[in-house]
């Protein structure tokens, strides 16, 4: 467990303290994840809902990993891409759904531990191995959802911009509009996120301070 929460701080100093990842920041989470993944194989780690959800964290950086790897054979090898501006824009909403996934599981975490510390009876009906299942697919799929709504507006605006026909402005006004209400929600909810993080763990410090 000392192993995990060692992950878990430096995931939180990756996604929620650092205003943007880093080469180094980007490097130590992949080794962390790695790592981590390899721990949670041994029969030693207990199923719990907080070990479902550092599971899921980990595995969220499968996605960098084929951001990283696709980029590097592309420029590597130079590789010819029919459609530049659809890998391009695959590329980073990859990158982008990782780092949401990543930034609500950890707030799911932060949630956990705050039950735990102030309410261990009354939530322990909730904290289940199930339930943290739960979570992690709906997190899944919501991010999927968006990456898949970004990605279709990118290459939407790519398509117009080389077409010489006017028939997709409409649509793309339309998938544009979503695109940048959502882009706006994740911004102000990231802000959102970074505040509730630092409340949990402040009320926790200073309750365990206080023991």
């Amino acid at each position: 467990m000392k192993d995990l929460r060692r992950y878990l701080v430096l995931k939180y100093i990756q996604y929620l303290v650092l205003s943007s990842s880093n080469a180094i920041s980007t490097f130590l989470g992949l080794l962390g994840s790695l790592y981590t993944i390899i721990i949670l194989q041994s029969a030693k780690v207990s199923s719990k809902s907080t070990v479902v959800l550092i599971s899921s964290l980990a595995k969220a950086d499968i996605l960098v990993f084929i951001s990283i790897v696709s980029d590097m054979v592309i420029r590597t090898f130079d590789v010819s891409i029919s459609s530049t501006a659809f890998t391009s824009a695959l590329l980073q909403n990859l990158l982008t759904a990782n780092i949401h996934i990543s930034c609500l599981l950890l707030s799911c975490v932060a949630f956990e531990a705050y039950l735990i510390t102030f309410y261990p009876t009354e939530s322990r009906h909730s904290r289940t191995v199930k339930n943290a299942r739960l979570t992690s697919r709906i997190i899944w799929i919501l991010v999927t959802a968006e990456c898949a709504l970004l990605q279709n507006d990118d290459l939407l605006k790519a398509t117009s911009a080389s077409a010489s026909t006017r028939s997709p402005h409409v649509l793309l006004f339309h998938l544009s509009t979503a695109a940048a209400l959502l882009r706006s929600l994740s911004y102000f909810l990231g802000i959102l996120l970074r505040i509730v993080n630092v409340y949990f763990y402040y009320k926790i410090f200073f309750s365990m301070s206080n023991r």
